[in-house]
């Protein structure tokens, strides 16, 4: 029998909400030590908010952490996954998309229920995890502003 998301995802997640401010969340991610929070209206996922996307798209403004909110500087653009979905087919969707983390989604309600990491297939699916680290570890080029 084949392994779903269910079964290795850490559910209950923390979650930070769009109005929130970014201090909050620098804070949250400090307590929990984790490196990304899952940003959710209600029980609907709406964003990403990432340790990254605070340092390179709140930090150069030089506003105050209390003065921005999540939704300014959050990821809008989400992959996610059910949580009914197979291990093997998120690892390849993680891997081309060279992403480490995911959350997880109830098929019927799109609810967030969870979020997976490559640290969770490790424990369970090692060889497979070795693959998609090379993917995500290829760097890929820069995302920058075009030249004035």
């Amino acid at each position: 029998m084949m392994t779903t998301i269910a079964e290795v995802m850490t559910p209950d997640v923390t979650v930070v909400a769009p109005q929130d401010t970014i201090q909050k969340a620098a804070k949250m991610m400090a307590e929990w030590n984790v490196g990304a929070l899952p940003v959710c209206d209600g029980k609907k996922l709406i964003g990403m908010l990432t340790d990254r996307d605070i340092a390179v798209r709140a930090v150069p403004t030089g506003k105050a952490p209390a003065d921005i909110r999540v939704s300014d500087i959050m990821s809008k653009e989400v992959r996610w996954c059910f949580a009914d979905q197979q291990m093997g087919e998120v690892l390849q969707e993680m891997g081309s998309e060279q992403v480490r983390r995911i959350p997880v989604l109830n098929r019927n309600s799109m609810e967030l229920v969870g979020i997976v990491s490559l640290g969770d297939f490790a424990a369970r699916w090692n060889a497979h995890v070795d693959k998609t680290m090379q993917k995500i570890s290829t760097p890929s080029a820069p995302v920058r502003p075009a030249p004035h």
